[in-house]
Formats: structure tokens, C-alpha cells, sequence
């Protein structure tokens, strides 16, 4: 079953193109307009292995935060339209991710109730021209427009490239998690209520 979607999203600070492929190979072609972001973008893609192309031209002479949070706001469409009706997905899906001298957690619920916990106690403001808070608002446009209900934990880490780079992989993970079809229950919505 091929789980594909892409999204365009144009405003006056941002135009997007986001092409998303669930279950691919970890392809990725990344143009976020920052070389941090298209490095985690990138990560995020491989190690959950999904087919991922994101041209995103943004206001980046103001900041990077609209571009940060629009693609952030584009993936979970993405992820959203990719899934159809949610059906036979397992939903649960969790991850702890090592690097160096990193821990992270991340576990989420594609469970339609967006909401996102972020504990992050990062040591750098910024890495090269990324702000570090902008992960969080990535994060947070990610679950909003997904509907995935997400706690982000880093558990430990001293370099900040290091423990947002285990935050990604984690998220990546644990998102390939969530979107594999359970076998045992593939023509099922996991929900008691019916509705997800």
C-alpha cells in the first residue's frame, strides 16, 4: 500500500512544497532555507524512512521562524493526508534515541487531539543560524495540523546539535512506528470511540 500526499502552502511569508512518502526508503531532497533544519530534516527522513522532499522559500531576511513553523504546519498535513482514514494503523509509537552524549524521548499518539510536551533543557541559544526554540514551534505545527498528541523529552545531552539531532531520529522513529499497519487488526480503527 503506497501512503503518499504533498501539500503546497503559499502565504506572504512562506511558499511551500512538501511531497511525503510513508513506508519509502528514507529518500530525501531538503530546501528548508537553513542548513541546521535541512540536516534534521534530513535525519528525520532516513532513520524513519520516509520518502521526503520539502522546498520551502521563506521571509528569511526577517527570521526563520515562519519558515520553521510552516513546515512544521505542512508536514503534519502531510502526515495526515498520507494516513487516509487512520485505518489499521497501530497509533502508539515511541522512541529513545542516543547520541554521544544525548538522550532523547519522544512518544506520540496519532489519537486526532493535537498537543505537544516539549522538555527540552538545551545549552546553546543557537546552532550556526538556527534559534533552538524553533524546534519546539516546529514541533508544536507538527501535532496541530496532525492531530498527534506528543511528548518530546530530552533526557540528557551537553552539545545542543547533538540533542536536537536525537530529538529528530526519535521523533522519527516513533512515528514510523505509529503509521505501520497492524497486522493482527488491519481493517480496524484503533479507537473505541469509532473515530479517530
Amino acid at each position: 500500500m503506497t501512503r503518499k500526499s504533498t501539500i503546497t502552502r503559499t502565504t506572504k511569508e512562506t511558499d511551500i512544497r512538501l511531497d511525503l512518502e510513508i513506508g519509502g526508503a528514507g529518500e530525501s531532497d531538503i530546501q528548508s532555507g537553513d542548513g541546521f533544519m535541512d540536516h534534521m530534516l534530513t535525519s528525520f527522513a532516513r532513520h524513519g524512512l520516509f520518502n521526503l522532499t520539502v522546498v520551502c522559500k521563506g521571509d528569511t531576511h526577517v527570521d526563520f521562524h515562519h519558515s520553521a513553523e510552516d513546515i512544521g504546519i505542512c508536514l503534519g498535513m502531510a502526515v495526515r493526508e498520507a494516513l487516509g482514514g487512520f485505518v489499521g494503523i497501530k497509533r502508539f509509537g515511541w522512541a529513545y534515541i542516543p547520541m554521544d552524549d544525548s538522550l532523547a524521548r519522544v512518544c506520540l499518539d496519532i489519537a486526532g487531539r493535537p498537543n505537544l510536551v516539549y522538555s527540552v533543557p538545551l545549552t546553546d541559544r543557537k546552532i550556526n543560524n538556527f534559534d533552538c526554540d524553533l524546534a519546539e514551534d516546529f514541533f508544536k505545527a507538527f501535532c496541530d495540523h496532525s492531530g498527534a498528541t506528543m511528548h518530546v523529552d530530552l533526557i540528557r545531552g551537553r552539545n545542543s546539535h547533538h540533542s536536537l539531532e536525537a530529538i529528530f531520529k526519535a521523533f522519527a522513529r516513533a512515528l514510523s512506528k505509529a503509521c505501520e499497519i497492524n497486522s493482527k487488526a488491519k481493517d480496524q480503527l484503533p479507537s473505541t470511540k469509532g473515530v479517530i
